[in-house]
């Protein structure tokens, strides 16, 4: 998960996941009604898997492997606050939201024009357009790189075009993205 996903993450949720390995299976396990197969067929085990992790004998406890810890927090997180991020995202989508990030930006410009890319720090008001399009890509499967292509653009004409008052003609690189951060609402 790239940057840019793990923002919009953190923007649609109000609450955090719970950290430990074993809230995460309470967690599921209250969502299943404390149903071992059913949180065991979720995540490819069976269910005396999930009943080990989850026992209180001091003997038969296992925890789970990393490959088991990463589908339950996936699982989690596909389930967390679903009526909150849906709420948060049609949100989003019609207000906009505030971008911050710190990213190489580079760019194709006219002769004469400081092109060289460099670190900035931008903090930039998008329309819900963007907001939809960000959305539409991420629920197709589209990478980082289809995502920052859609940033890029948006920064493009939001930011440097100052929204088509000036440099027009200018192409936007954003590369190199440190963090990626949106205020929802």
């Amino acid at each position: 998960m790239g940057q840019i996903e793990q923002g919009l993450e953190r923007a649609l949720r109000t609450r955090p996941i719970p950290s430990s390995t074993e809230a995460r299976l309470r967690f599921l396990l209250a969502r299943n009604r404390g149903s071992t197969r059913k949180v065991a067929t979720m995540l490819g085990v069976s269910q005396r898997t999930v009943q080990r992790w989850v026992t209180k004998k001091p003997g038969a406890r296992r925890p789970p492997g990393p490959l088991q810890v990463r589908a339950i927090e996936e699982a989690v997180l596909a389930r967390w606050q679903p009526r909150v991020r849906a709420r948060r995202r049609a949100q989003a989508e019609a207000d906009g939201f505030v971008f911050h990030t710190r990213a190489r930006f580079g760019f194709l410009a006219p002769a004469g024009s400081s092109d060289d890319p460099r670190v900035r720090w931008i903090t930039q008001d998008l329309p819900g357009e963007v907001a939809r399009e960000l959305f539409a890509a991420r629920d197709a499967g589209a990478g980082e790189q289809q995502q920052t292509v859609i940033l890029a653009r948006a920064l493009g004409h939001a930011y440097f075009r100052e929204w088509g008052r000036r440099a027009h003609g200018l192409h936007v690189a954003f590369s190199d993205v440190e963090f990626a951060d949106f205020s929802i609402g």
